[in-house]
């Protein structure tokens, strides 16, 4: 199977990747789906209840104030640079990612489009400017000073186990009691984190751009994805509507398994190296 997957990869010349939450796992950022995803342990925020309720947006942050630090310290890992490597090489036509954490761009790659956002921008909601989530943070730290004095010590204390894909950590409902969210600085309106809320729609100018470097590519390799939502999936199903060449590289089943040429049950930030000839 490694020496067809290997094959798959040398023998395309438009190859189109897609990844997921897996490709993060080996950075410290876990994933949503797996068993023992942060999925089982809490669930997110939707968009729509961020965008009603302030009470809610005072929670969020709360908990995205305590997950940011580890969330910020991630750094690529080798599966990152293995894509990155491609690129340089002229393999890779297009780089297509679910995850927001920016570290494809960090390890070198730039033919990417980042489907759910980046959750290092921050947008104000009533006026679209933007902010960088370093200086929310360090806003939040000031107005928060209090709280921060006051809280438990170990409310605050980065805990894995807590910890989602977008920087979420969970807190009790007492422990966010006072904690005050900034307003944007320009307009006074309503910040949020520049990626897609579950509930909220990828904007229709990524999937057009993303859909259009499918329909060019002669072969998609997905990697780290199991394709449970759409709009993931929407690609695998496009490339098979176009008999395009299809490879997964995942740990455990994919949404598009059966549409699979190939299907490789491997961690990406191992097999990756290997079937590119990168060095690990």
């Amino acid at each position: 199977m490694i020496e067809r997957l290997r094959t798959f990869i040398a023998d395309s010349r438009r190859l189109v990747v897609l990844t997921g939450a897996g490709c993060s796992t080996e950075s410290g950022i876990p994933d949503y789906r797996s068993p023992g995803g942060a999925w089982t342990r809490h669930k997110p925020i939707l968009y729509s209840s961020f965008v009603r309720s302030a009470e809610v947006r005072r929670f969020y942050w709360a908990r995205s104030f305590r997950g940011w630090p580890r969330f910020a310290s991630a750094r690529p890992n080798d599966a990152h640079r293995a894509l990155a490597e491609l690129e340089s090489r002229g393999a890779l036509h297009q780089l297509i990612t679910q995850n927001v954490d920016d570290l494809h761009q960090e390890a070198g790659s730039r033919a990417v489009v980042q489907l759910h956002g980046r959750n290092r921008v921050v947008v104000c909601l009533d006026c679209q400017s933007e902010f960088s989530r370093e200086e929310i943070q360090e806003r939040l730290a000031a107005i928060n000073a209090e709280w921060l004095a006051n809280a438990p010590w170990h409310v605050l204390r980065a805990d894995e186990a807590e910890f989602a894909p977008d920087g979420d950590a969970s807190l009790p409902a007492s422990a966010v009691e006072g904690f005050r969210v900034p307003e944007c600085a320009r307009c006074g309106g309503v910040l949020k984190p520049a990626v897609v809320f579950f509930g909220e729609s990828v904007p229709k100018e990524k999937v057009t751009y993303a859909m259009e470097r499918v329909d060019e590519a002669d072969a998609l390799l997905v990697a780290g994805s199991s394709l449970t939502v759409w709009s993931g999936f929407r690609f695998v199903k496009r490339a098979a509507e176009r008999a395009i060449p299809i490879a997964i590289v995942n740990i455990g089943p994919t949404r598009g398994d059966e549409l699979a040429a190939i299907k490789l049950e491997a961690n990406v930030c191992h097999a990756l190296p290997t079937l590119l000839g990168a060095d690990p």
